[in-house]
């Protein structure tokens, strides 16, 4: 599948160290078992440097994915991931409101490699694995109810298990049980905000990444 969008036009912040995109819905981050052109791949022509992958984003979701251009970059911004000290703040879109509208979820997630989807399991099966999140309800139209998301750990698929463990699948999931698709195969996840340190100058950085602008639910929710 050949890309529809320029690269140069995802662009989200750049510098000498790392590169971050605003990723589209249905391109891989990195090249998967499809063999379709995966974005650090097309990073790497845009950027003209090899780059290094930090953190995952699943294909059907938007937002945020960031690379680092240098191995010092890489260590850098892996040591920030393991100390929980990057601030990750995703938008969900689901089809309940939550009760309570806030909340802190702890769930132990099992990874089921081959049917690339993960469970939430009782603490003892093997293999389990701690994940944590918050969210907090945003708003509301007509069918639908927007969450901010902040990620405490980095499991698989973990937004998507663990809202659907309390009921609230995202819009378009149908792997975690929302009710039907978008006809694009994309979900209402997006990686909205990501806060972390330079790893040369130490300052704090922001990215913000604007949501699908194409998308009449995204658009919906007016977000800023």
């Amino acid at each position: 599948m050949e890309p529809t969008f320029q690269i140069g036009s995802l662009v989200l912040y750049k510098n000498n160290q790392l590169i971050a995109f605003n990723k589209p819905a249905g391109i891989p981050v990195q090249e998967d078992k499809t063999g379709d052109k995966a974005l650090i791949n097309l990073g790497e022509i845009y950027a003209q440097s090899k780059l290094h992958l930090i953190h995952r984003l699943d294909r059907p979701a938007t937002g945020i994915a960031l690379f680092a251009k240098t191995p010092g970059a890489l260590a850098s911004l892996n040591e920030q991931f393991r100390n929980r000290e990057v601030e990750k703040v995703y938008l969900a879109v689901v089809g309940e409101k939550p009760e309570p509208e806030e909340g802190h979820l702890r769930h132990y997630l099992l990874k089921n490699g081959r049917l690339n989807r993960t469970a939430t399991v009782e603490e003892e099966k093997p293999g389990a694995r701690m994940a944590e999140l918050s969210y907090r309800y945003l708003r509301s139209i007509e069918r639908y109810h927007l969450l901010e998301v902040r990620l405490l750990s980095g499991r698989h698929h973990q937004i998507r298990a663990q809202l659907a463990a309390i009921g609230l699948p995202i819009k378009g999931d149908v792997k975690y049980g929302f009710r039907r698709s978008n006809p694009d195969r994309s979900i209402h996840l997006h990686a909205w905000k990501l806060r972390f340190r330079h790893p040369v100058s130490n300052e704090w950085e922001e990215i913000v990444a604007p949501v699908p602008a194409d998308d009449p639910v995204w658009k919906a929710f007016e977000i800023a």
